[in-house]
């Protein structure tokens, strides 16, 4: 078992909604453009009942009381020995804090393929790159409430293996652990309400299709 704990010319140029003189100079900020060059804002897909797209909201707007329901994904990377990296959420996170869970959980934004987004999330969240990352549960949906906040998600499930050793960023990941599955489910069943919700359900869900890599 490990254990780590997360620490020219006369030619136009625009950029962000600025634009460039012809010497190729920028002009000075103004607190006007602020709005203009700040990075873009994380956009969640949303969805009707019967997960088709119906628009984007920024992520920031949509977990609440009645939370609406959005496109998600949920990954179970092993590592060359067959040992899962599952992940405790920050204490800072708005969704079921502290809770330990699997390894990468997200959002693709629009456009974006599931595959893509979780290469994005597990570099972004644990330094690492994700291969041969199959989906096990494509149609997984949930809906889990903590504190009068909800997630609301259809949730496609992958597996996958994990490229290098964690690296977690701390204000999402509080700490990380590689476990067999057996251990891994034996620390469920021992700390129940400590784990995400959807975590324990997908765990269950996953041993039914004989898809678990080896130990």
């Amino acid at each position: 078992m490990t254990r780590r704990v997360g620490a020219g010319g006369s030619r136009e140029e625009r950029q962000d909604g600025l634009v460039a003189a012809g010497d190729g100079t920028w002009p000075p900020c103004r607190p006007e453009d602020d709005d203009a060059i700040a990075i873009a804002e994380e956009l969640i897909v949303l969805l009707d009942d019967d997960g088709r797209e119906i628009g984007t909201m920024p992520k920031r707007l949509v977990h609440h009381g009645e939370t609406p329901l959005h496109r998600a994904f949920s990954a179970y990377l092993f590592d060359a020995e067959g040992r899962l990296l599952v992940t405790r959420r920050a204490a800072t996170k708005q969704t079921f804090p502290d809770m330990w869970t699997n390894t990468v959980c997200g959002h693709p934004g629009p456009g974006e393929a599931d595959a893509d987004a979780i290469a994005r999330r597990a570099s972004d969240e644990l330094g690492l790159q994700v291969a041969q990352l199959r989906p096990v549960l494509p149609d997984y949906r949930y809906r889990a409430e903590l504190a009068g906040i909800v997630e609301n998600e259809i949730c496609p499930v992958y597996l996958g293996v994990l490229v290098g050793e964690p690296a977690p960023a701390t204000d999402e990941v509080g700490e990380w652990e590689l476990l067999t599955w057996a251990a891994f489910r034996a620390r469920q069943a021992a700390e129940g309400d400590a784990w995400s919700p959807w975590c324990r359900e997908q765990a269950d869900l996953i041993e039914t299709t004989g898809l678990l890599p080896a130990a």
